[in-house]
């Protein structure tokens, strides 16, 4: 025998036997096939809604406009001012948590700018900086009164959203006798940095040189007709970018869906829920004061109804794009292709003939939807334990 078949024979002998016919392999080595994998995916009913929104659209209204660039930053625009605030609302609600003052955090924000500014002549800058000072102490408060007093956080932000609202419209009427308050946009039109960060469109100079190039089309005046992205884009994609990459690549997102799926078992293995969900509360308050901010520097005024109902939008868009109601399971990315849906329906419908009525009808149907494929794909999840 030689030596190459001495080590084979060797090799043989320390093999574990093979499993008898019929057996079945252990359950942690099989393969699932690409299609249950993708179905298994939190964001799968939002892109494939999102593909069919899209699908629909080009068909009704491929001719009218929709598409063209000026078209598609219209849609664009209003799906990153709800994707701003649904990035915040998707990850609290995987922590387990809900926050029913977001629309009233985004008028009274907005008031926090506007009234300094406008009524006391504090910088702009700073107005800002208090603004998210003011609404991130409000989201500690919020948070810690759950965790506190361990009241559904659906109790406690109902009632912080019927606070805020009302203060915003009594402020305003105390120091302005009005609850519009115009000439912020003025205001941040001459501050260098608020005109950066919050005011106006970015890429300006590509879009001109994409104009003169011929891929843009131009005014009369030599300007393009679409002169750059708005920075509400901008401010999206970035805040997106950072939560999605928070929750599936670091220690603080292992934290958010442990306390969202179990939070006894997660405070029992060291993680610090309560701090992880009032930074969360924090978090939603800072998403609703960036889209009072970027909303009172672009339309230039502030108003006390301003993000009426935006927090039943941010969690309509979070739940279409796969996140759990239940919490410990859900998607940023889902979430966001759950605001792009509501950007391109609300737009959409007026490059068609159809009443603009029947948006929220589709608006219920896509939420009733998602709902029911969640339900599937938590009872697939609860199955494979």
């Amino acid at each position: 025998m030689g030596v190459v078949d001495h080590f084979h024979l060797n090799l043989r002998k320390h093999e574990p036997p093979a499993p008898p016919p019929g057996a079945i392999a252990d359950e942690r080595m099989r393969r699932e096939s690409w299609v249950k994998q993708l179905l298994n995916r939190p964001e799968f009913a939002a892109l494939a809604g999102t593909v069919m929104v899209f699908v629909v659209f080009a068909i009704g209204a491929g001719d009218s406009g929709m598409f063209n660039l000026d078209g598609i930053m219209n849609w664009s625009q209003v799906a990153a001012y709800l994707g701003i605030i649904a990035v915040g609302a998707c990850l609290l609600m995987i922590a387990g948590e809900f926050d029913l003052s977001i629309g009233s955090m985004i008028g009274f924000a907005g008031m926090m700018v506007a009234l300094p500014t406008m009524y006391f002549h504090w910088p702009i800058e700073l107005a800002i900086v208090f603004a998210f000072a003011g609404s991130m102490l409000l989201g500690a408060l919020n948070g810690y009164l759950v965790m506190r007093t361990r009241l559904p956080s659906f109790i406690v932000t109902l009632a912080f959203m019927f606070i805020l609202r009302g203060l915003t419209l009594a402020l305003s009427v105390i120091f302005a006798n009005r609850t519009i308050i115009s000439g912020v946009g003025d205001v941040a039109a001459h501050s260098p940095l608020a005109h950066a960060l919050f005011q106006g469109v970015a890429l300006h100079g590509l879009f001109r040189w994409l104009g003169h190039a011929g891929f843009v089309h131009l005014l009369e005046n030599g300007e393009p007709l679409v002169p750059g992205v708005p920075k509400v884009i901008v401010w999206w994609l970035a805040l997106a970018a950072i939560g999605a990459f928070t929750l599936a690549r670091t220690r603080f997102g292992n934290w958010i869906l442990a306390a969202g799926g179990d939070a006894n078992a997660a405070k029992n293995v060291g993680v610090p829920v309560k701090r992880v969900k009032i930074r969360l509360f924090m978090l939603t308050a800072f998403c609703a004061c960036l889209f009072a901010v970027l909303q009172v520097c672009d339309i230039g005024s502030a108003a006390a109804d301003r993000g009426l109902q935006k927090e039943f939008e941010a969690i309509i868009a979070a739940v279409i794009g796969g996140t759990l109601l239940t919490g410990g399971y859900g998607s940023v990315i889902g979430a966001c292709f759950g605001a792009l849906i509501f950007g391109v329906v609300q737009i959409g419908i007026t490059y068609t003939n159809i009443d603009s009525d029947w948006f929220r009808v589709f608006l219920g149907i896509m939420l009733l939807l998602a709902v029911l494929f969640n339900h599937y794909v938590r009872s697939r999840v609860a199955a494979s334990r």
